[in-house]
């Protein structure tokens, strides 16, 4: 039986070469490289090189592009945590003067400040950052495109005055903020702003010949906290990892969640992508996936993690366009999970249960739906119907006998028990819904009233 802790089985390990190996002759990338993790642990890696002999190892440093983008949001909710500061304020609390302060941190997040895509003048990409030294060179002029908070509207200006906001509320750089808040304590040592050997070299192919040249590497100056960042497969697997699960030395569950929740609306090309606070969210062939893609002249990446199957799957490349890495990543990570589908940990009952919680159990009435309160391992509760479709969401416990929904429609909301004066209970409130133990129940504060000649046949 395959559990957890063993290696993939050979036949997903050679599924997995078969396609990286496609995706690499297919997309005429000089090398491409890729690597799968499983519950917090990377347990394949695998590359494809046009030099017999030479093909990368996971610790060959890529740039990664925007990836950095989701480095930068970390950093940015650590600083929500510690009370530094509201995901609601605006940009002008933290960071006057800027002529964007309108949009707020959450907006920069999301990619909802409205903000221009791209900084004016030359590319960024492939010019040096020297030459945008403030702020206003970032931003131009007219930094706006739509309205605040009205569409989703990617924006790598966005970023560049998020990190910016780290370095006013931290009163350091960028870099070294973030080295010593993420990448030391998640023991990401093969991430860096600058390449460090052994780093593969950044090419364009012709789009219509197999010749190639070499791509420009340009330090992004003030740009960096939106794609500045190379690292390896290694470093980024277990970065997903932590992306999934949490770690309390940089962010705790809740907050890595939290950033994987819509922040806004679905993307136009795709009503089954859209994005949270600083990742990207797709439904890929019945997978959830969250992470983010990646591009810089002369590289593409891509890193998707599934929270439910526990994989998540890097690929990176050094080439400008060929191989649609965002597409493979996601493919590694079905692959794996639909050959080896996760084991669950066997059931075990609760070491202890709370009576007043227990009691909570069982169905209630919302009008005349039925649905089911169940008792979590975690100590939260679960509500949803017995069968078929409908609402349903998970509750956290707020340690004082009440409930905060987690998500679905009653994300949020708050589920409170309300007792009667001998401790028995009358009934549910959750967001003013009021669910009884019988449809309609005549003693509980029904709205509306419950009609007083009863249940009768017509």
């Amino acid at each position: 039986m395959t559990t957890p802790q063993e290696e993939l089985l050979p036949t997903t390990r050679r599924t997995l070469l078969h396609r990286i190996a496609t995706a690499q002759a297919d997309g005429r990338a000089p090398s491409l490289v890729a690597a799968v993790a499983r519950d917090g642990e990377v347990v394949w890696s695998g590359a494809r090189s046009m030099v017999d002999g030479h093909a990368p190892d996971e610790n060959v440093q890529y740039r990664i592009g925007s990836i950095t983008k989701t480095f930068t949001a970390v950093l940015v909710m650590r600083l929500r945590d510690e009370g530094l500061l509201d995901l609601r304020d605006p940009l002008e609390k933290h960071l006057p003067g800027t002529g964007a302060g309108e949009a707020t941190i959450a907006d920069l997040l999301a990619h909802t400040g409205g903000l221009a895509a791209e900084t004016p003048g030359e590319w960024w990409e492939r010019t040096p950052g020297t030459t945008r030294p403030s702020l206003a060179d970032v931003l131009g002029e007219q930094p706006y495109r739509h309205p605040v908070g009205r569409r989703f509207h990617y924006s790598n200006p966005g970023y560049t005055l998020l990190g910016s906001l780290v370095e006013a509320v931290r009163g350091a750089p960028w870099e070294d903020v973030l080295r010593r808040e993420v990448l030391e304590p998640l023991e990401l040592n093969r991430t860096s702003a600058q390449p460090q050997a052994p780093h593969a070299g950044g090419w364009a192919v012709h789009p219509w010949a197999d010749v190639m040249m070499p791509e420009p590497v340009e330090d992004l100056g003030l740009m960096a906290p939106a794609g500045q960042l190379w690292s390896t497969v290694a470093d980024l697997a277990r970065f997903a990892c932590f992306l999934a699960q949490g770690d309390e030395r940089v962010l705790g569950a809740e907050s890595v969640r939290e950033m994987r929740t819509p922040s806004a609306p679905s993307q136009p090309e795709s009503w089954e992508r859209s994005y949270g606070l600083g990742l990207d969210l797709l439904r890929w062939e019945g997978l959830s996936l969250a992470g983010h893609t990646g591009s810089l002249p002369g590289f593409l990446a891509g890193l998707w993690v599934s929270e439910q199957e526990g994989v998540a799957a890097v690929a990176l490349a050094n080439c400008t366009s060929g191989p649609l890495v965002a597409t493979l990543a996601a493919d590694l990570v079905k692959i794996v999970a639909e050959a080896e589908p996760r084991i669950p940990e066997p059931w075990r009952p609760l070491t202890e249960v709370d009576e007043k919680v227990l009691e909570l159990t069982g169905p209630w009435y919302w009008g005349t739906q039925v649905l089911a309160l169940r008792l979590s391992a975690d100590g939260g509760v679960e509500i949803g119907p017995l069968s078929g479709a409908g609402r349903q969401a998970r509750f956290r416990s707020n340690g004082d006998g009440t409930w905060t929904g987690l998500d679905g429609y009653y994300a949020g909301e708050l589920l409170r028990p309300v007792r009667r004066t001998d401790g028995s209970v009358s009934h549910l409130d959750l967001g003013s819904f009021v669910f009884t133990r019988k449809p309609y129940d005549e003693g509980a504060p029904v709205p509306g009233g419950v009609d007083p000649e009863g249940w009768h046949g017509f």
